[in-house]
């Protein structure tokens, strides 16, 4: 009887996809044709893990039909084919709003006891234990120009994975060799980036990277998966990580 409930495990935990599912998420993601075969086989099995574990829920009116669901699912396991599904834990929930979404904020300052509050509007949210949140419109709009170097879904994962190890310092869970690395690479980068921000430079990389390590880290994620030749020129070393990280990227312009 054991055994038999460790086969029944086993299989519920071993979704797949059927040839007609990854025959969509081809046709809705053309550029995941230049994945080596291995790659793709790790994608579907992601993606269809993906599927199994989340709940994507749409918001205000939006419908998503199944080849919409196995799109966004595409998307979020781009980040994870060599990470691996280590990157799903932690949450269960994807809302998809029609697009950009308002929320609002409130912070208390310890010191000073002055409480703030306000609004902003967004495309795209991670919480640290709870849901991935997204704009539909902002998805599309990404994937009309994916060369454009910007990756809405990828920026997201980017934290979710980066929040792994228990701190969203722009550092994901790593070996402590390449972790020591990574972080004096990458806070280099982060360094001279912001130095530039600063002295109001027109910069090739968004200048939301500059906001805090953790949204650098998210941002060069974005470039990895939309423009890796503009990001290998613009900052070398963080490239490198990328690559060793991500693999290497299905789109091959910027």
């Amino acid at each position: 009887m054991k055994s038999l409930f460790r086969r029944l495990r086993a299989a519920k935990s071993a979704p797949t996809l059927s040839s007609d599912q990854c025959d969509a998420l081809a046709r809705s993601l053309p550029f995941l044709a230049r994945l080596a075969p291995d790659r793709r086989t790790r994608l579907h099995a992601l993606v269809a893990r993906f599927l199994d574990e989340k709940t994507i829920t749409p918001l205000q009116g939006l419908a998503l039909d199944p080849q919409q669901h196995l799109q966004l699912a595409g998307l979020a396991c781009l980040p994870l084919l060599e990470f691996g599904a280590e990157g799903l834990h932690g949450w269960r929930q994807v809302l998809v709003y029609p697009g950009a979404f308002r929320v609002r904020r409130r912070h208390h300052d310890e010191d000073t006891g002055v409480v703030a509050e306000w609004t902003e509007d967004l495309t795209g949210e991670a919480w640290d234990q709870g849901p991935l949140v997204l704009s539909w419109d902002d998805i599309q709009a990404e994937l009309a120009e994916p060369e454009a170097g910007f990756q809405l879904v990828v920026h997201e994962m980017a934290h979710k994975i980066d929040i792994l190890d228990g701190a969203m310092d722009g550092t994901p869970p790593l070996p402590a060799a390449w972790q020591r690395q990574w972080a004096r690479d990458f806070q280099a980068a982060y360094d001279a980036f912001c130095a530039r921000v600063d002295a109001g430079e027109d910069t090739a990389i968004d200048a939301y990277a500059a906001e805090a390590p953790e949204e650098f880290f998210a941002v060069a994620s974005e470039y990895h998966f939309s423009a890796p030749a503009l990001l290998a020129r613009e900052m070398p070393a963080v490239a490198g990580h990328l690559q060793r990280f991500y693999g290497e990227s299905p789109i091959p312009g910027g």
